[in-house]
């Protein structure tokens, strides 16, 4: 049975693209700084095979613990899903370097850490894939998100790499740039006045929100086994960066 590592899986997106895998065969792996056991006996009710461990993916002892449960249970993993990561909303000049670094600890440290390890595992077996979930602020500034977007520009960047270094290996790396999700973390963002439904829904060609369904779907394309897709940085926004027109002109168009 191939193993599927998903991370930031206790909601949201990583929690319905280990459904996604899950119902395409996958054992999945569960792994988040959050309890999982809900979603184990979740996956589990739905006829999934499912693991779980939690911990920080920031710590490179817990990547770690992590490989070396794969290994003694699983050997390798086939498909990785840096899925985990944090949302922070400070203009720049009032961003403090705790804030910075707890960003780019979790969103661009830990899919490092976990790419190196369980690149290692792959490579020893010469396939293997590796999704990293960026964000279309990863492909261009949104204001108010400098340690937000550099994190996702860097995940790019690192996507890019490792797919040069180890394509000719078997391994390939890509990355998904989704728009604005309907998850818990836009639930918090919104909360913090930061922005409306309106103010993205209005910007969006397609005229609404990505649903984690949306997102699981292109995970699950990128990691096909067989795929000659390698490096690329694919938008799962409704058109958003495609489309250069002002809200009025866009809005003509409905």
């Amino acid at each position: 049975m191939p193993v599927a590592l998903i991370t930031g899986a206790a909601q949201g997106v990583g929690y319905t693209t280990a459904k996604t895998f899950a119902a395409m065969g996958y054992h999945v792996l569960l792994t988040d700084v959050q309890p999982l056991e809900a979603q184990i006996d979740a996956l589990s009710a739905l006829g999934g095979s499912v693991s779980a461990l939690s911990g920080d993916i920031s710590s490179e002892a817990f990547v770690t613990e992590l490989a070396e449960k794969v290994a003694r249970d699983h050997t390798a993993v086939d498909v990785l899903v840096n899925n985990a990561g944090i949302s922070m909303i400070c203009p720049a000049e009032d961003t403090s370097l705790e804030q910075w670094q707890r960003v780019m600890n979790i969103n661009l440290t830990g899919p490092f850490l976990l790419c190196r390890a369980f690149g290692k595992q792959m490579l020893a077996r010469q396939r293997g894939n590796i999704v990293n979930v960026a964000s279309i602020a990863g492909l261009h500034g949104v204001i108010d998100r400098s340690a937000y977007n550099a994190s996702k520009h860097g995940l790019i960047g690192l996507t890019r790499t490792l797919a040069a270094e180890w394509g000719s290996r078997g391994v390939r790396v890509n990355a998904i740039c989704p728009g604005w999700i309907k998850t818990e973390m836009d639930e918090a963002d919104q909360g913090s006045g930061a922005y409306s439904d309106a103010d993205i829904v209005n910007r969006v060609p397609m005229g609404r929100f990505a649903k984690p369904e949306d997102v699981a779907s292109a995970i699950a394309f990128l990691a096909q086994e067989g795929s000659f897709i390698n490096g690329v940085s694919l938008p799962v926004d409704g058109g958003w960066v495609a489309d250069a027109s002002w809200d009025a002109l866009r809005l003509k168009k409905r």
